[in-house]
C-alpha cells in the first residue's frame, strides 16, 4: 500500500468533519451516503486505503445509546411517562444521533487513517 506524504496544511479532523479528501480537503470524500468514493475530484488521492470497517459505527452505538438510555432514565424518574411518550421523545433522537454521525465519524477515521499512514497489521517472520 503506498500512501502519498501526509500535507500538514490539512488537519485530518476538519477534513474528517467536512467529509473531504484527506490530503487537499477539497475533494469529496463520499460518492453516496457512507460510499467512499474510488478517488479524490481535486488532487486524485486513490481512497483504496480506506479501511475504517466497523470503527464509526463502535463508537456511534456506544455515544448515542449512553445518551439516550441516560434521558430515558431521568425522564422516566422524574415524570413517569407513558411508554408511547418514550417512543416518541427517543426514536428521532437514535436515528438524528446514529444516523448524523456516521458520514463524520467514518470521514474523520478514514482521514486518520490516511494522516498515520495506518496499515494492515503483520507478524514478524521470528514471531510464531
Amino acid at each position: 500500500m503506498d500512501l502519498q506524504p501526509y500535507d500538514r496544511g490539512v488537519s485530518p479532523y476538519t477534513a474528517g468533519l467536512t467529509c473531504r479528501c484527506p490530503r487537499c480537503g477539497r475533494g469529496k470524500l463520499f460518492n453516496g451516503f457512507i460510499t467512499v468514493a474510488p478517488s479524490c475530484t481535486a488532487c486524485g488521492l486513490d481512497y483504496s486505503f480506506d479501511d475504517s470497517g466497523d470503527g464509526p459505527v463502535v463508537f456511534i452505538i456506544l455515544a448515542a445509546g449512553a445518551l439516550v438510555v441516560g434521558l430515558a432514565l431521568w425522564v422516566e424518574l422524574a415524570w413517569q411517562p407513558p411508554f408511547w411518550v418514550h417512543a416518541l421523545l427517543w426514536t428521532p433522537l437514535v436515528l438524528l444521533s446514529t444516523l448524523g454521525l456516521l458520514r463524520p465519524l467514518k470521514a474523520t477515521l478514514i482521514a486518520l487513517q490516511y494522516a498515520k499512514r495506518a496499515q494492515e497489521g503483520r507478524l514478524d517472520k521470528g514471531d510464531k
